[in-house]
């Protein structure tokens, strides 16, 4: 594993959200903007604007580069917060409230990067809707932390075999930038097609009489 190139803490996201969106931007480094892609780069901007400052004995961080030499990751945090030596990453999200497993799973990499990195345990992070100016804090529990490892782990292995899974075809492909490029429903249909045409020559079965 030690020879493993490292990979974006952002691809464990892109892959639980759809496999086949990371594979698309991590192995085929397709890349399609549309208004929830630039929403995000607007939200990830204005927090990255200034570097570092304390206020009321905090320290923030911003754009803060982290890595796990034990996991191979990369990445840069949005916000990270020094309570003293016990850092509290804050990843920004576009739009308003919603809870999804990928964005805590992307949050707790960043954890663990900061715990590999400065020998500290972190307990907790949040989340901040830039659209509701909410935020969420998240426990990293011993499940949440397992599923970082098994998520980087299958993350790994299919860009070592430079694998493009199917796509979903589903819900998940109406907002998703590389709609264009992945094509979800015409390889859907050349699926769908390929079957009737082996059902066509298929000899009906003929019972004895």
């Amino acid at each position: 594993m030690d020879k493993q190139e490292p990979i974006m803490i952002s691809a464990l996201n892109h892959y639980l959200y759809c496999p086949r969106r990371c594979a698309l931007v991590h192995i085929e480094q397709v890349w399609d903007e549309n208004i929830y892609t630039m929403r995000g780069q607007d939200a990830h901007e204005n927090v990255h604007e200034d570097s570092s400052h304390s206020l009321a004995g905090v320290r923030y961080e911003r754009a803060l580069p982290i890595w796990s030499k034990r996991l191979h990751l990369v990445g840069k945090a949005d916000l990270v917060e020094f309570h003293g030596e016990i850092p509290y990453p804050v990843e920004y999200k576009s739009g308003r409230h919603k809870t999804f497993q990928n964005d805590y799973v992307q949050l707790c990499a960043q954890a663990v990067c900061l715990e590999d990195m400065l020998g500290v345990k972190v307990e907790k992070g949040a989340l901040y809707w830039h659209g509701s100016r909410e935020r969420k804090e998240v426990v990293f529990t011993d499940e949440l932390r397992r599923r970082v490892e098994d998520v980087a782990a299958e993350v790994h292995a299919m860009i070592a075999e430079k694998r493009l899974p199917p796509p979903a075809n589903d819900g998940r492909c109406e907002d998703c930038s590389l709609k264009d490029s992945c094509m979800p429903g015409a390889i859907a249909n050349k699926g769908m097609i390929k079957k009737a045409e082996m059902e066509l020559f298929i000899m009906p079965h003929r019972t004895e009489e």
